[in-house]
């Protein structure tokens, strides 16, 4: 009867240790399909860390019709989200003491932009890290790296550095560059020795072979249209990495890890947008009384995703989809805001 009631205890200390993660999965589940009853969507992937412990769910079809569900092994475009990569780098390039955040930018260029200050202010490392250089948005010229520097003679700088935040794909190639430059190695192999090794992030790439394009998810507009894979011209700071969902329950652990240097250094408030606002080493930080949050949404031709970290609960969320239009974000985020509660729910 002792033996039996042992057995009975450990059968249920096995039921309360395994009842977490199946709260993750019906979460997932229940949200994931909510957003598959929208037609303009056709697979998600979820991936959720939650206390250390990680649960992953595939939805949907890669390709209308038929029925060929994600899996851990697809290679989703990873976007926008890149730019917390290159966040990562600056802040670790700070720590090590390579570039400091009140550089002025001109030290790293190899010729005089007198065009690239306002009224004899210079744009500043930190300008370039947190949208608020003056930059436009897009490169005016990015068919490649010479051809970027061209386009930086035509820039006109109408605001004062570090004063109004303008999103810009610009200043974040020029930080990759300068990465570049400081530690004598492509941006390509700072983001493999840096964040990729010592992570065993295997799946997260710049670069695909053969084998990996087979498993690159092709994506789709609104209109169900096949749309293209992201061609990468310049360094790589903005856009270009892909990866899994295993691959990016590491990169959530890795930015849980609050004992990190450089995660500690790569979440510091640079700019303060708004009153529970701010704009990290390429992170969007909203911290209040009831929540700290980092995130970043990344959105591409055929595909969108949202990476988001809740440090205090040790929670982090990723969600992929195969699908981008003009709202696709907007819902995205509910769905991460909504999947959030039912997880902190339990």
């Amino acid at each position: 009867m002792k033996y039996v009631t042992l057995i009975l205890f450990f059968a249920l200390l096995g039921c309360k240790s395994a009842q977490p993660k199946q709260n993750v999965e019906y979460a997932i589940t229940k949200n994931a399909l909510q957003l598959l009853e929208d037609k303009r969507f056709h697979s998600v992937s979820i991936a959720v860390v939650k206390d250390g412990q990680s649960t992953i769910k595939h939805f949907g079809e890669l390709t209308i019709g038929k029925g060929n569900k994600p899996n851990d092994s697809t290679l989703y475009e990873l976007a926008s989200v890149t730019k917390t990569f290159t966040g990562y780098i600056a802040a670790k390039a700070v720590l090590d003491q390579k570039i400091h955040l009140e550089d002025d930018i001109s030290i790293y260029l190899d010729e005089p932009y007198p065009n690239l200050a306002f009224k004899g202010e210079p744009i500043k490392i930190k300008h370039l890290i947190t949208h608020t250089s003056g930059f436009p948005n897009f490169p005016i010229k990015s068919e490649n790296k010479k051809a970027f520097f061209e386009g930086l003679k035509l820039i006109n700088i109408e605001t004062k550095p570090g004063e109004v935040y303008s999103y810009s794909n610009t200043a974040p190639e020029l930080t990759a560059y300068i990465l570049e430059k400081v530690y004598q190695k492509s941006f390509e192999e700072l983001v493999i020795e840096f964040v990729l090794k010592p992570n065993t992030m295997n799946q997260t790439k710049f670069t695909l072979n053969e084998n990996d394009r087979t498993r690159l998810v092709k994506g789709y507009n609104d209109k169900n249209e096949l749309m293209p894979n992201f061609n990468r011209t310049l360094w790589g700071g903005i856009s270009g990495l892909h990866s899994t969902t295993t691959d990016l329950v590491k990169y959530m652990k890795l930015q849980l890890d609050l004992s990190n240097p450089v995660v500690k250094e790569s979440h510091q408030k640079l700019y303060k947008e708004g009153s529970d606002f701010w704009e990290g080493y390429h992170w969007y930080i909203i911290e209040n009384e009831n929540q700290l949050i980092y995130r970043h949404h990344g959105g591409i031709y055929g595909m969108q995703n949202w990476f988001v970290i809740y440090p205090k609960q040790n929670i982090g969320i990723s969600i992929l989809t195969n699908t981008s239009f003009n709202e696709t974000g907007e819902i995205l985020e509910k769905v991460v805001n909504q999947l959030f509660d039912d997880i902190k729910a339990h």
